[in-house]
């Protein structure tokens, strides 16, 4: 199933997941549990985690579960699982992206699976959130690249600008939102150094998701409600608690 073969009915919201951020024997996660409840996973291709060979198993999870599987590049930042904002020109960044991708669709190629689109990781999903500069150097390479899939970015207030600049460059956009992250006034997430930007209660992580699902806006840190666009909502499954979130998610959608 790929991510636009389902039709969205009443309140469906397709669910997105980072997952296959292990690297050799050491794994994170547990998309075993997971994966069921998703429609779309992002897989991570060796810039802050996998190897081959978790990139492969993890493929070949997503295609019995019927998920889209889509490249979770990052800067090459293995030893700071890609949170780091490493210094170097757009152009190379928009190399590494690449070269993340090309892996990961040659080892999905061989599982008869495609990669149906791009959602960056941690600090270069920032960087570029905050740097129209970079997202246009990425979107530039993208388009030139023969990959031809969506690139997944943060829904926010002014989602007009990226919009304009995705149809300019030939690029098509995917938006998320985040269930389980304190937004800023801005609408942009509140960085994870701050006390109280992750959300933890399952209760106030539904009650979030509800609200972009149902009003298309957050309820942001300062207490101001600002809209923003969604076609996934990210969620994740680090341990039990996180993957009961997700059931409920489901069972609401």
């Amino acid at each position: 199933m790929t991510f636009d073969s389902r039709e969205s009915e009443g309140e469906f919201m397709k669910l997105n997941a980072d997952v296959g951020e292990g690297f050799g024997v050491w794994s994170m996660g547990n998309d075993h549990a997971l994966m069921p409840h998703i429609d779309m996973a992002n897989v991570a291709c060796g810039g802050h985690a996998s190897d081959p060979l978790t990139m492969s198993a993890t493929v070949r999870l997503a295609k019995q579960y019927g998920v889209a599987v889509g490249a979770h590049p990052s800067y090459p930042d293995l030893l700071g699982f890609g949170r780091r904002a490493l210094p170097m020109p757009h152009s190379e960044a928009a190399l590494h992206m690449l070269a993340q991708v090309g892996a990961l669709q040659a080892i999905a190629s061989a599982e008869d699976v495609l990669v149906e689109y791009i959602k960056p990781h941690g600090a270069l999903y920032n960087c570029m959130m905050d740097d129209l500069d970079l997202m246009a150097d990425l979107m530039k390479s993208l388009a030139k690249s023969r990959f031809n899939v969506p690139l997944m970015i943060l829904g926010t207030a002014d989602h007009e600008e990226y919009s304009r600049m995705a149809e300019k460059l030939g690029v098509t956009l995917l938006f998320e939102a985040f269930a389980d992250r304190r937004y800023t006034p801005q609408g942009r997430l509140q960085s994870r150094t701050i006390e109280g930007s992750v959300y933890h209660d399952p209760e106030r992580i539904l009650d979030q998701a509800k609200r972009i699902i149902q009003e298309g806006s957050i309820v942001t840190s300062d207490g101001s409600t600002i809209r923003i666009p969604a076609d996934t909502l990210c969620v994740h499954g680090d341990n039990a608690e996180s993957i009961n979130t997700v059931k409920d998610f489901r069972s609401f959608f």
